[in-house]
């Protein structure tokens, strides 16, 4: 029997391998290029946001203590980030002072399907509160989390401890990324869509996450900065 056929077998084997491996390494130096261009538009970005919003911080600073003197100004939470891990996440504080206290109460009012909370008429949330929501104005101290680079400006939103105990293994698939400021979530209908429809968005954005792509989304979601109906 000839031993030509294995001989051939063995050669394209080969020939697929390399090809493949040469794909693989392409993909690799691509995405290596693609997240040092994403790190630097981070830092870029986020610094200038910082520096130009400073009076719009200092209004709000005001804005909140006039409503609730006792509370801070800022509010911190601890979020899980890229590889599960934990980082604390800024936000300006839109509910009052003992919120956290409260939900407890609340939580089989929660209006979202699956491992995540929120209420459209939530009662912990200050007038202000309501204002910087519904803009999402509440979400710009993030820009430092951004700087310090435990999020990026754009990809999947970061969940809390308790929302990431409920995960499955398909759910952690978004937590493979720097989560981010924005994402495919946020302009694609944010809280009229299901936890599962999220993770899915999320999977998506991994998928496809691109220079452009982010872009594209950071565009979109200046929509959301000026009142979408779908925040709360």
């Amino acid at each position: 029997m000839s031993l030509n056929p294995n001989r051939k077998e063995a050669e394209a084997v080969l020939e697929s391998s390399a090809y493949y491996s040469s794909y693989a390494a392409e993909n690799k130096r691509n995405l290596t290029g693609y997240l040092m261009m994403k790190r630097a538009m981070d830092i870029v970005a986020a610094s200038i946001g910082l520096i130009f919003l400073m009076p719009v911080f200092l209004l709000l600073a005001i804005a909140i203590k006039i409503e609730d003197p006792k509370g801070p100004v800022f509010f911190s939470q601890k979020r899980v980030g890229k590889g599960e891990r934990p980082f604390h996440m800024y936000k300006f504080r839109s509910m009052v002072s003992n919120a956290e206290e409260l939900l407890a109460d609340l939580l089989e009012k929660n209006e979202i399907q699956g491992a995540m909370f929120k209420m459209k008429d939530d009662p912990r949330i200050t007038r202000i509160g309501k204002f910087i929501r519904k803009t999402s104005i509440d979400e710009l101290p993030q820009l430092w989390n951004v700087v310090r680079g435990d999020m990026s400006l754009v990809g999947p939103r970061p969940p809390l401890p308790r929302e990431v105990a409920e995960y499955t293994a398909y759910d952690k698939q978004r937590l493979k990324v720097t989560p981010g400021c924005t994402g495919l979530w946020q302009v694609s209908g944010r809280n009229n869509l299901s936890f599962k429809e999220m993770v899915e968005l999320d999977i998506r954005y991994i998928q496809k996450r691109s220079l452009p792509f982010d872009i594209n989304i950071l565009f979109k979601t200046v929509k959301v900065l000026f009142g979408s109906r779908d925040a709360f």
